[in-house]
């Protein structure tokens, strides 16, 4: 179902409404910024990030389709704008587990940098995995955005979550199994592509 709101809403954008920029700007600004600083913990870097999201969207307005709704769709900039952030500080993704062989190939999806063309083929798939991301218990969805998304390792996921390694493993698995099954319900042709 299209979100015929957000799809007016970027008409006016586009057309060059100022007070429609001035509302979407004091709307979701603030909303992207939590979204961002419970990822990052750097309030000088998620506010550039941010602000390059919201730049970088206003330009992109016409990529929109209403496929998710238009805060999805900027949280899934704005996850790329992070997902750029660790690239360019050399962050290596950690070493494959076995355990890690399924679901690594769907969460990757949103780190892939892609042509616009290659991304509006995407946008669909992205918008799936991002709002089963968003909805998993507790702290699922954010555990696995940092491990296969961000690469961090499980001492720094255990630090940001201000808890045991081995409470972050346990934590880890449950998220996997979660999303597993999350996607089989909305989505099993992911899951069978990822296996396949």
């Amino acid at each position: 179902m299209k979100h015929q709101e957000d799809l007016e809403l970027c008409r006016a954008l586009r057309a060059g409404d100022e007070h429609q920029f001035n509302q979407f700007f004091e709307h979701y600004f603030p909303r992207l910024y939590r979204f961002c600083l419970s990822r990052l913990k750097d309030d000088t870097l998620v506010e550039d990030i941010v602000q390059t999201t919201m730049i970088k969207a206003t330009k992109a307005m016409n990529t929109y389709r209403g496929d998710a709704s238009l805060f999805t769709w900027l949280c899934q900039i704005c996850r790329n704008e992070i997902n750029m952030h660790f690239r360019k500080e050399a962050r290596s993704l950690p070493e494959v587990h076995a355990e890690d062989d399924a679901i690594r190939p769907i969460l990757e999806m949103l780190e892939a940098d892609a042509s616009p063309e290659a991304e509006l083929e995407s946008a669909r798939v992205s918008a799936l995995i991002i709002e089963v991301l968003d909805f998993l218990p507790g702290n699922y969805g954010q555990a696995l955005e940092w491990k296969y998304i961000l690469g961090l390792s499980v001492t720094e996921i255990a630090e940001r979550l201000e808890t045991t390694e081995l409470a972050a493993q346990s934590l880890l698995a449950r998220a996997r199994t979660s999303f597993r099954k999350a996607l089989e319900q909305i989505a099993p042709h992911l899951n069978t592509a990822a296996q396949g």
